[in-house]
């Protein structure tokens, strides 16, 4: 599963700086050493590891002033591209931001990634600035819950709506969609309503927390494709490796998901599969395997 990691060590540190020389400085013909600034110490860093342990994208941020977030310096490997991992990164940093006290985010980007920060939200605030023979646009963000990131608000609100109605415990658990981008889907629940007698998170709740937001994604591809169905989880298993003791998230990519849907198309049984991963914050603390079926509906 990927997952966000801070570098600490310094071995770690030395490859997130390669890392993102490589991808930012390197085309544009820039020496090593040049991917550095003098924010470097007061910043908070970010980088995403594949499966293999392999960084795949990485960024940046530090406050400017107590209310304002600087975004800088993510990058994703070009083979990782177009999969929501850059979102991933970017939504890790703005967080951050908001636990530092932030209450807007901005970012001096370039032409090629103004598409990218407008659907998470920014906006060009004045005219590009040039920054040696690149024009770069300021883009601000409110950080704020209206904020997050929900494309298709309508289907999510849809989703939330029938989360709630047809299992009525889960809003007794509070688990709410936090974002949707299209190709990442987030869920998270409330940890004092799911607390157990140690103090952290109850491995049955993590459990449903994985169920819905599996079903979720499914739910929201399927509004993607104009196709209905009836979702039900085949079959399941979840590995636990630390307990949630703060902030439970579960996190669906659209890359973990398999399945042929135009099996839904042709009126037959589909059968997908997926991954979610549980987070505790920004740790990783399971990995949820679920099969589902979408069975169609009856005239």
């Amino acid at each position: 599963m990927y997952r966000i990691s801070t570098p600490e060590t310094p071995e770690q540190l030395d490859a997130y700086f390669s890392f993102r020389w490589q991808v930012l400085r390197e085309p544009f013909n820039f020496p090593p050493g040049s991917e550095k600034d003098e924010y470097e110490s007061v910043a908070e860093h970010r980088m995403l590891l594949s499966p293999k342990g392999d960084i795949v994208a990485v960024g940046r941020v530090h406050l400017n002033v107590q209310e304002e977030a600087q975004i800088r310096h993510i990058a994703v490997s070009a083979e990782h591209r177009k999969k929501g991992l850059g979102s991933l990164i970017l939504s890790a940093l703005e967080e951050e931001a908001k636990r530092q006290g932030a209450t807007r985010a901005v970012t001096n980007s370039l032409d090629t990634s103004v598409a990218f920060f407008a659907a998470a939200g920014y906006k060009i605030e004045d005219s590009p600035e040039a920054l040696g023979k690149q024009k770069r646009q300021h883009m601000v963000k409110k950080l704020d819950m209206q904020s997050i990131v929900r494309l298709h608000p309508k289907w999510c609100s849809e989703l939330q709506k029938t989360w709630y109605e047809t299992i009525p415990i889960s809003e007794q658990m509070g688990i709410v969609l936090h974002q949707y981008s299209g190709k990442t889907l987030e869920a998270r629940a409330s940890l004092n309503k799911n607390i157990n007698l140690h103090g952290t998170m109850f491995a049955g709740s993590i459990y449903s927390l994985a169920t819905l937001t599996g079903w979720g994604m499914i739910f929201l591809q399927l509004k993607e494709r104009g196709l209905t169905g009836d979702i039900v989880l085949g079959d399941a298993n979840i590995h636990y490796h630390k307990p949630v003791t703060a902030e439970p998230r579960a996190i669906c990519n659209i890359e973990t998901l398999s399945g042929k849907f135009n099996y839904v198309e042709r009126k037959k049984k589909c059968r997908l599969e997926l991954q979610v991963n549980i987070q505790d914050g920004d740790k990783a603390v399971a990995e949820f395997h679920g099969v589902y079926w979408v069975l169609p509906l009856k005239d």
